[in-house]
């Protein structure tokens, strides 16, 4: 056919005319599915790798292990922990006033999580909005949280926690 349409006849009807097959058309629109496709997978299997963070969380917490429970926070000074008690900068300070507010297995309690939701910002930010309570001999507390995660290295990291 080189390139040229051909006249097609059918019973009573005009005649049809049909176009060669646009290889770079069929190709673009096989590449942009295919983009689409990795782009919804790898989405979903970054909420997942959140989660899981916020389970191990969970896990370590109720263990009674604050360092394993950073874990899932930036080994940063530009960490950012916003509570009752105003901002806290550095992942270290953060520790600190976890150690000093939690320290000891009365005080921790066992942590839940109810998380509400998970809303991607863009390729390298995640934001997640939750309920945590502690059942705790000494008074059970409970509050609400939002939290920015960041790829960083390949890897989710919360960079910014406000928890009230």
């Amino acid at each position: 056919m080189n390139g040229q349409s051909r006249k097609v006849r059918t019973l009573g009807l005009a005649p049809v005319h049909l176009q060669p097959l646009n290889m770079k058309k069929i190709f673009l629109f096989i590449a942009t599915s295919l983009v689409i496709i990795a782009a919804t997978a790898q989405s979903g299997n970054d909420k997942k790798q959140i989660i899981e963070i916020l389970n191990q969380q969970t896990l370590y917490w109720n263990k009674g292990n604050l360092e394993e429970f950073m874990s899932g926070y930036w080994q940063s000074d530009s960490l950012m922990f916003i509570g009752k008690n105003g901002v806290t900068y550095g992942y270290a300070n953060t520790l600190a006033n976890y150690k000093k507010s939690y320290n000891g297995p009365e005080q921790m309690g066992k942590l839940f999580f109810d998380i509400i939701k998970v809303q991607k910002l863009s390729s390298d930010y995640y934001w997640v909005l939750g309920k945590w309570m502690l059942k705790r001999t000494v008074g059970d507390l409970s509050g609400h949280y939002t939290l920015l995660f960041r790829k960083i290295a390949g890897k989710w990291k919360i960079v910014a926690d406000h928890s009230s």
